[in-house]
């Protein structure tokens, strides 16, 4: 989903935001359109990885965000070759004793041990993704960045001007 604008100022817990909007409606999302909204909810935490050399707290809710997407990928979707075409751990309603849901492990602890490191590769994989992305488009990075601290928003026309500045042109393909 194409970014709608960036901001590096504070809303609630939030002390930034960028902001995506489909182009279309969806129901059903692909298992690489889920990884790549995990490589980008990562995003932030590879970029104080590589500008910062350290972390901080401030990626805390993305990482939550993606490793409940890599679960449920795994959990609910089915989408792990090594776990199968399977759902494992059955929700239940149960509103009425003070909980909205719980969920009902219905699998064996050794299954449990293999849901976990499935999702752990898909995160690892994802921001390893990012991570590359990143360092090779590290011009980019910190120009987004310094336009930011200048502006503190940008919308999509200035991120689409500032990458397509960044990037050399695309050689055109004739057809001899």
């Amino acid at each position: 989903d194409p970014i709608h604008k960036v901001t590096i100022i504070p809303r609630g817990r939030a002390l930034g935001l960028t902001q995506q909007l489909p182009i279309d409606e969806k129901h059903t999302y692909p298992s690489q359109y889920l990884e790549n909204n995990i490589a980008i909810l990562l995003g932030g935490r590879a970029a104080e990885e590589i500008v910062l050399k350290d972390y901080t707290t401030g990626a805390g809710n993305d990482i939550e965000r993606a490793t409940n997407l890599a679960r449920k990928m795994v959990c609910e979707w089915g989408m792990s070759p090594i776990m199968g075409p399977l759902s494992y751990g059955k929700k239940e309603e149960q509103i009425f004793l003070g909980r909205e849901f719980a969920t009902h492990k219905d699998y064996s602890e050794d299954t449990a041990k293999h849901i976990d490191e499935e999702v752990v590769s898909i995160v690892k994989r994802n921001y390893d993704k990012a991570l590359s992305l990143l360092n090779e488009h590290i011009e980019i990075l910190h120009k987004i960045s310094s336009e930011l601290l200048e502006k503190e928003v940008l919308n999509s026309t200035e991120i689409d001007e500032i990458i397509g500045s960044a990037l050399p042109a695309q050689p055109v393909e004739t057809n001899q």
